[in-house]
């Protein structure tokens, strides 16, 4: 497919990239070559290949979701700059 500097202009100026005069026809031949690219692969028969989603194999290992608890609440809040015995003391923001 062939793009015209001018087709490259109206693009740039929707992206609003100021694009020098000389810029214009390498960049229609480039994105020109590009869009050939894409028609060749295009042509391509693809019917038996299976979609790839991603190029990594991504495993999520799950754990059931269970109340359980691990600490007491003495331990969580001996590590607290201040505490009450129940809650967290926090400055107050207002």
């Amino acid at each position: 497919m062939k793009i015209s500097p001018e087709e490259v202009a109206k693009v740039a100026r929707l992206s609003r990239l100021d694009l020098p005069e000389d810029k214009l026809e390498l960049f229609a031949g480039q994105l020109g070559d590009i869009l050939a690219y894409m028609d060749k692969l295009g042509e391509l028969d693809t019917d038996d290949v299976e979609p790839l989603y991603s190029p990594v194999k991504h495993t999520t290992v799950l754990r059931r979701d269970e109340v359980r608890k691990d600490y007491r609440r003495e331990e969580i809040l001996a590590n607290a700059p201040e505490q009450d015995g129940q809650f967290f003391i926090v400055p107050r923001i207002v």
